[in-house]
């Protein structure tokens, strides 16, 4: 039961893709699983770490809609889903599951000229053109948000790590602060651009550093690796600790009563998840989906959002401190972040793309040369 999963270019095509590989394996241990990707994207490093097989195809970037730019690329195209042929002829593949992304739209190409299975999941309410294109070709269709651009789509969610979407929070606090020098007895904010960081959501916190920690507030600011900002604090006082990246984010959201960061749909889905409330900054430019993402979560009382522009430290002293000094609050919005989250996905896929595999009746013949597209 070959399992091709196609998602790659940023982490929020790879971790979810991911995180059904491991509830795939937590299903049956001897599945082979085979992660198709590209050279430039996260998943050279990320998948391996995890210990999956790596495929590489040629990236062919397509236009986020249907515009004449893409009839400049049916020639590099073709050599990718050919390429993507020839994986899924090498491993007999029963099934590929896509996330979209560069990876994805070769493969589904390539998986319905040889009649394999298509599994199709968005992770945004927007979703991009691989997997509208996708969706075309299956019934197969899942959708990471309530609401999709994908018709028939079903909701399930977003397939998360484990360590996040089982994660006990309150179980942990004492341990996680421990680990990143936090003390046990005062409130922590967490502040996270995203994987490379935001220079606009470091600029700002920093900018009200004293006023926090003179609230008698802890930070724990993952800066971003690319991060050039001076950090310069008075000595004394709560702790501020500052690193460029982490690792180990269940036990960042475990230290953490509450959140700054962007509002991604992976981020979104690991606070409400975790039951962590936050302060929402939807990225200033693109499609504009981060709000969206962030829309559902602020409505039912689980966070808040504010544009990239308003966020400055006089907003973060004026509304964010006194939010973080009222426990009741916090409480409640973190009852209300969690009653938002979705912590099952990873399973409640892995079954349903096992589903789909027994149904088939025999194993796929492999195509000859001749057969594939391109």
């Amino acid at each position: 039961m070959s399992v091709v999963l196609a998602g790659g270019g940023t982490a929020g095509h790879i971790e979810p893709a991911l995180a059904l590989a491991d509830a795939l394996r937590r299903a049956d241990p001897a599945i082979p699983i085979i992660c198709l990707g590209t050279a430039r994207g996260l998943e050279t490093r990320l998948v391996p770490l995890r210990g999956y097989e790596l495929e590489l195809i040629p990236a062919v970037p397509l236009p986020r809609s249907l515009t004449p730019k893409l009839l400049t690329v049916p020639g590099r195209l073709a050599g990718a889903v050919a390429a993507a042929g020839d994986v899924l002829d090498k491993v007999a593949a029963q099934i590929v599951v896509g996330f979209g992304g560069y990876v994805a739209t070769p493969a589904y190409l390539a998986a319905r000229r040889r009649h394999v299975p298509i599994v199709v999941h968005d992770a945004n309410v927007r979703p991009g053109l691989a997997n509208r294109l996708g969706a075309r070709f299956t019934d197969h269709v899942f959708s990471g948000q309530p609401e999709t651009g994908l018709p028939g789509a079903t909701y399930i969610g977003i397939p998360l790590r484990a360590e996040i979407s089982r994660l006990d929070r309150l179980a942990l606090t004492d341990e996680s602060r421990a680990y990143f020098g936090l003390r046990p007895d005062l409130p922590v904010l967490l502040v996270t651009g995203g994987s490379q960081g935001s220079r606009a959501v470091n600029r700002a916190v920093l900018g009200a550093a004293e006023d926090i920690r003179a609230a008698g507030v802890q930070v724990l600011h993952i800066l971003g690796p690319r991060n050039e900002e001076e950090v310069r604090l008075a000595p004394g006082g709560p702790p501020y600790v500052t690193v460029p990246f982490v690792d180990r984010m269940d036990l960042a959201y475990a230290a953490a009563d509450f959140a700054v960061c962007r509002s991604g749909a992976m981020t979104c889905a690991e606070l409400t998840a975790v039951g962590l409330p936050a302060v929402y900054v939807p990225l200033p430019h693109g499609n504009g989906e981060q709000r969206l993402n962030a829309e559902p979560i602020a409505t039912a009382g689980g966070g808040l959002i504010v544009d990239d522009a308003e966020l400055t430290p006089e907003w973060i002293r004026g509304v964010l401190v006194p939010i973080l000094l009222d426990p009741d609050r916090v409480v409640a919005m973190s009852e209300a972040s969690a009653s938002m989250g979705v912590r099952d996905s990873d399973d409640r896929m892995a079954a349903e793309v096992l589903k789909i595999i027994r149904r088939r009746p025999g194993r796929r013949a492999r195509h000859s040369a001749g057969s594939r597209v391109g």
